[in-house]
């Protein structure tokens, strides 16, 4: 294989979302995630996510855990602690999404791992960090979004705050953490050791704030909310209800702004010396946006979209989902990938959007919990049948005789 990270192994101690988003992309880009499943907890809680869910099996899970490894080991019990020692002297990193307090609490840490394997490299993505007053919290992406002042930013002026439509802390913590992997790896091979990386999803959403954020913090700037999740200071930037649904436009040069009066036909607001420039969009927005308003409502959708595409207008249609999963662009580009499951039939999830080189992993379906318990420990730690029953018996894997598929 030549995908991108076929020579990396990595243990993860993972749950629900941002953790299993973040391996998800090393696995996507052709690393050997060990999924490391909790027997006291019924493994990873994102098996029970409703709605299709059923047993221990949810789309929930299938979209964030595909090709990955599942072991049940629980590491508080000291034959799966050198069970998962023995793992990490085979491993390049340890991926965690626990509590902050907690990778000290398992010994997850560089300072617990090095003297099996000085390389490694110790991820850690918590809600707050390991260190600070609330490194103890759990940490979720809603209250993320609350904390980190986004809330605060979206929504219609008159209205209540309001959280994104996804869960995009989380995501962005994932990705996050799964770059600082990556860099920690890259570092461990060439200078031969390892390091702790500590990923707080309340540091991604703060680093999200972007230039709102340097504005506030430089010059003591209050965000306003604007009405129909307008840009903040690009005027037209925003959502615009036409005659049969809506649309969404993007001025962000002068040029666009120029192109959009040629369509509607009003060379008059190119000329009003009160929408020249951003700045002077911005100060005038609710004076442009109410004959802007008038003007998208005369025509349907699909009109306005043809026009504005031949004159370069940045458009595009407010899609429900199931119209953005059809979309040509979607279709042409791959972007929905189908895998076979034993309780589902055929699921349809979407492709990753890493595009490193020509090949892509083959879309495999989510682990079953410890579906791969013994082939793990066998393959990576030279196991016998033998010692893989003692070690069951031992409740390793947990309690002896569960369901768990050791």
């Amino acid at each position: 294989m030549t995908l991108p990270l076929a020579d990396v192994r990595v243990l993860s101690v993972e749950q629900f979302g941002a953790g299993p988003w973040a391996t998800l992309q090393l696995a996507d880009l052709g690393a050997a995630v060990i999924k490391i499943e909790d027997p006291a907890s019924g493994g990873d809680v994102g098996r029970y996510v409703p709605p299709f869910e059923e047993g221990e099996d949810s789309l929930f899970f299938e979209t964030f855990n595909r090709g990955k490894r599942s072991i049940s080991l629980d590491l508080r019990n000291p034959h799966g602690r050198a069970v998962f020692e023995d793992l990490v002297r085979g491993a390049d990193a340890v991926h965690s999404n626990l509590r902050g307090d907690q990778p000290d609490r398992l010994r997850l840490r560089h300072a617990d791992l090095r003297h099996l394997n000085p390389r490694i490299v110790c991820c850690s993505l918590s809600g707050f960090g390991m260190t600070g007053p609330r490194a103890a919290e759990g940490g979720y992406d809603y209250v993320m979004q609350g904390l980190a002042g986004w809330m605060s930013l979206t929504g219609d002026p008159d209205g209540p705050p309001v959280k994104s439509g996804l869960s995009l802390v989380d995501l962005s913590g994932g990705y996050v953490s799964a770059l600082a992997l990556v860099a920690g790896l890259w570092r461990a091979r060439r200078d031969g050791v390892g390091c702790d990386c500590d990923i707080a999803l309340f540091d991604t959403a703060l680093a999200e704030l972007m230039y709102v954020g340097t504005w506030a913090a430089t010059a003591g700037y209050t965000p306003p909310r604007h009405r129909n999740s307008a840009h903040p200071s690009l005027v037209p930037f925003q959502n615009f209800a036409t005659a049969d649904g809506w649309i969404v436009i993007a001025c962000p040069k002068e040029k666009f702004w120029h192109a959009l009066c040629g369509v509607l036909g009003r060379p008059d607001l190119a000329a009003d010396e009160r929408f020249a420039g951003f700045a002077g969009r911005d100060r005038n927005r609710e004076a442009l946006l109410a004959e802007l308003d008038a003007a998208f409502a005369t025509r349907p959708t699909a009109a306005w979209l043809e026009a504005l595409a031949a004159a370069g207008v940045p458009s595009a249609p407010v899609n429900d989902v199931a119209a953005a999963l059809t979309d040509p662009q979607a279709v042409a580009r791959g972007a929905v990938v189908e895998a076979e499951h034993e309780r589902f039939g055929t699921v349809r999830t979407i492709a990753s959007p890493l595009r490193v080189g020509d090949e892509r992993r083959p879309v495999e379906r989510a682990p079953q919990r410890g579906e791969h318990t013994a082939e793990v420990l066998a393959d990576l730690c030279g196991y016998d049948a033998d010692e893989i029953a003692a070690l069951a018996g031992s409740g390793a894997f947990g309690p002896p005789l569960t369901s768990d598929r050791a």
